[in-house]
């Protein structure tokens, strides 16, 4: 069973940095691509990052290019999230989630939720002004 677990999110000041981290179980993490989302409530989940299962290729909402970095560590089984220049619009659930097939990364589909097969429960982020 597939089990994702994510931690590191918290309250901090405008301008500010956090780190989410997702550990993941109960399958071959090196295989498959990983992601992260966001929601806030009564909006839709929205990407923010996708790394592929190699590490190589990124991809991210325009919103957060250049102040969000998606890393990797296939021997710890855990996917990160690096958030510098926090803004409060950044405010939200942030999930991590993992691609539904192995060896797959594909620019057209990394966006959409239904890419991704498991999702960890989420974790808070909250940013104020």
């Amino acid at each position: 069973q597939v089990q994702l677990v994510e931690s590191g999110g918290g309250l901090v000041q405008a301008g500010g940095s956090l780190r989410l981290s997702c550990a993941a179980s109960g399958r071959t993490f090196s295989r498959y691509s990983m992601g992260w989302f966001r929601q806030t409530p009564g909006k839709e989940r929205e990407f923010v990052a996708a790394l592929s299962w190699s590490g190589d290729s990124t991809d991210y909402a325009d919103s957060v290019k250049g102040r969000f970095t998606i890393s990797r560590d296939n021997a710890k089984n855990a996917v990160y999230l690096q958030m510098n220049s926090l803004k409060p619009e950044d405010t939200a659930v942030y999930y991590c989630a993992t691609d539904s097939s192995p060896y797959k990364f594909e620019r057209t589909v990394v966006r959409v939720t239904s890419e991704y097969e498991h999702w960890g429960q989420g974790s808070q982020v909250t940013v104020s002004s």
